[in-house]
């Protein structure tokens, strides 16, 4: 017998747990995992965080990518054994509730939502960024490439992509599933390609700033300052944020209970190969030093790709990379939309939002008011937030990591308390769904702390300040606070859920394996 047999006990078991109206069988385990690597970006993450990883950790700029993906391995066996037990689309908001109560519940939520916006914005301006780039390289008219520094141009391009993203996420999983396959391969293939040419310039010494490879380069504790390992640590975590996508499709996905779990854990294991295979490459090509180009060069750092797609692979390849990077910010705008739209469709179905948010479309069976409220919100964010400053923009970035850390951990804590009647049965229920997801959630509520306090610095992030602090941490903490108003309001609209009359508290009475 698989899966679930029975489950209640507690405050009133997973008897209320619904059903959303979500399209049945719609996706397998490849396809899973296919969209967990796209809603990442692995190509998209190396060109904006390999080099500042780079600058903060330098050559240890590996072992900081292996540190980052320890806290998310022990973080996805919690999303795994909490998703056999109660299989629901809200994921992180939904388990919460169920471990901790309704108000942790929804703050958990709202984390969630508004990360997602909040990389969803990044995404569209990367894609919209490379649209031109690519356009000026084809034509060979950097007048055409220049076109992305006008904010009218750059603006209007970047709504007309998340309107594209938008409609594709809206017509279903069918349509989202073909476009992936296409595009995750493509990326993954120039990746490769990026990956073999520069350990091919690296041997034959192109670049004065090339290094040999050492071992030293995996050790973390070579470090040279808490503060450095940190800040890169953040940014690692962030390379890794979205492998989630997988469980946010459970009730879409065949083998509901078992698929999205082990999807994400192959999504895991292509992204942290893809990443040190890169850095390594990338770093004995030519260097993580601030000159030339060095991956630490502060002038290219946010966007490594471009300034190594030429000198790396060459005029003619050095466009597939322009196509890589293109279509994963592309592809992962659009899986993007998975997550928080299937989160705001459970918090409404679950009365913690308003009702109108719960409507599924009939002919497509996906959350499209929701779907279209989160391409809104994306729009409106990246409008503002580049309207206001290009820094400010860039300081949502850091603040991202701290509301990846602020669910993730709060998910990690929530499967030991929920299981923590069943951590005696036997040493894989005490270490998989106790010890592993409290190690994972320590680890990342260690870095939430530690950001928090450097984010206090002005220096931290674009170095922008508010009245005196720095803006990372009033972005970072501003978000935090505005959804705890949010919440409030939401209390007195509907006070049932706070109650815990509508999902609640509970722990498995009987879970029965193969």
């Amino acid at each position: 017998m698989n899966g679930v047999a029975g489950s209640g006990g507690g405050e009133g078991g997973e008897g209320d747990v619904r059903g959303k109206g979500l399209g049945k069988g719609s996706v397998g385990l490849v396809g899973s995992a296919v969209i967990g690597i796209s809603t990442v970006a692995p190509v998209y993450c190396l060109t904006s965080t390999l080099g500042s990883t780079a600058g903060e950790v330098g050559v240890q700029m590996p072992a900081v990518f292996l540190a980052g993906f320890l806290p998310m391995l022990l973080v996805a066996f919690a999303y795994r054994e909490l998703n056999k037990a109660v299989p629901d689309c809200g994921t992180s908001f939904t388990w919460t509730v169920k471990a901790f109560g309704p108000r942790i519940g929804w703050m958990c939520g709202w984390g969630l939502v508004i990360a997602t916006i909040i990389v969803l914005s990044n995404l569209a301006g990367v894609a919209t960024s490379y649209f031109w780039l690519l356009a000026g390289e084809i034509t060979n008219n950097p007048s055409i490439a220049a076109l992305d520094d006008s904010k009218l141009v750059h603006i209007a391009t970047c709504l007309t992509l998340i309107a594209a993203a938008t409609a594709i996420s809206y017509r279903g999983m069918t349509a989202t599933k073909g476009v992936q396959y296409t595009l995750v391969a493509l990326q993954l293939a120039v990746l490769a390609i990026f990956v073999a040419m520069a350990f091919q310039k690296a041997s034959a010494g192109s670049f004065d700033t090339g290094l040999d490879f050492s071992w030293q380069w995996m050790n973390p504790f070579a470090v040279e300052s808490m503060g450095a390992f940190t800040a890169g640590l953040s940014l690692s975590i962030f390379m890794y944020w979205g492998w989630d996508a997988c469980l946010a499709t459970n009730e879409e996905t065949t083998g509901s209970a078992k698929t999205p779990g082990r999807a994400s854990l192959i999504a895991m294991v292509v992204l942290v190969g893809s990443y040190l295979a890169t850095g390594i490459a990338a770093q004995m090509a030519v260097g993580s030093g601030t000159a030339g180009l060095g991956l630490g060069n502060p002038e290219t750092s946010g966007n490594v790709f471009a300034a190594l797609a030429g000198p790396v692979m060459g005029p003619m390849l050095g466009i597939l990379l322009f196509v890589a990077v293109l279509a994963s910010a592309t592809a992962s705008l659009q899986t993007t939309f998975i997550p928080v739209a299937r989160t705001v469709l459970a918090m409404s179905t679950y009365e913690a939002l308003p009702a109108s948010y719960a409507k599924v479309h009939p002919r497509f069976k996906t959350p499209g008011r929701a779907t279209v409220m989160a391409g809104v919100a994306t729009g409106a964010f990246y409008t503002v937030m580049t309207l206001v400053s290009e820094n400010v923009l860039t300081d949502t970035i850091f603040a991202l990591g701290l509301m990846i850390c602020f669910y993730y951990s709060l998910t990690a804590f929530a499967c030991a308390w929920y299981f923590r009647g069943e951590l005696r049965r036997s040493a894989r229920d005490l270490f998989f769904k106790g010890v592993f997801p409290v190690l994972g959630g320590l680890l990342l509520a260690a870095v939430f702390l530690k950001t928090l306090i450097d984010m206090w610095n002005p220096s931290y992030g674009s170095g922008s300040t508010v009245l005196g602090v720095g803006s990372v941490f009033v972005i970072g903490v501003g978000l935090l606070a505005l959804g705890l108003v949010i919440m409030l309001i939401t209390e007195r609209r509907s006070p049932a859920f706070f109650r815990g009359e509508i999902l609640t508290k509970s722990t498995p009475a009987l879970v029965v394996e193969d």
